[in-house]
């Protein structure tokens, strides 16, 4: 920097110095901006409704987490594929996450998953049947459902 400072002055320095943090700053905004609008526009409306969760102890080591969320299969769905993952922050080892699906108050569909060593889980279900011989596509989910998550997680310090 001294060379470039002697070489042209200050003047030019300072300039350089100023447009140089001016583009920084505009391209991180810039970056922020086009992000931050990707996150809206790729999540629909439904997908990110407000999740009810409710802990209740089971005994002194462990308690059951039930977290409620809504699922919204549209109509014209081309995806034979749905799924429920979650990242348990904290759960008991041995113990399965168990997957309620219901429609209003019909239940459609169960499942009991491992929790994975990083803490992670999935269950993948079919939405959606193509005949292999017409190649006719059946919807098996379609409209609102009701999705009820089980985990089992130790105790903390405090009581709950």
């Amino acid at each position: 920097m001294k060379f470039i400072k002697r070489q042209f002055g200050n003047k030019f320095f300072k300039a350089f110095h100023s447009t140089k943090f001016e583009v920084k700053t505009l391209s991180l905004g810039l970056l922020a901006s086009i992000m931050f609008t990707l996150v809206v526009l790729l999540y629909p409306a439904d997908a990110i409704a407000e999740n009810t969760t409710t802990i209740t102890p089971i005994n002194d080591e462990i308690s059951l987490k039930k977290t409620i969320i809504s699922m919204n299969i549209p109509e014209d769905n081309t995806f034979p594929w749905g799924a429920v993952r979650g990242q348990a922050s904290e759960f008991a080892e041995r113990y399965p996450v168990i997957i309620q699906i219901f429609k209003g108050e019909d239940p459609v569909h169960f499942a009991q998953v491992q929790v994975k060593g990083d803490g992670s889980f999935e269950y993948k279900f079919r939405v959606r049947n193509v005949d292999a011989n017409t190649g006719e596509a059946t919807n098996i989910f379609e409209g609102q459902y009701t999705v009820n998550i089980f985990k089992v997680i130790p105790n903390n310090d405090e009581k709950i």
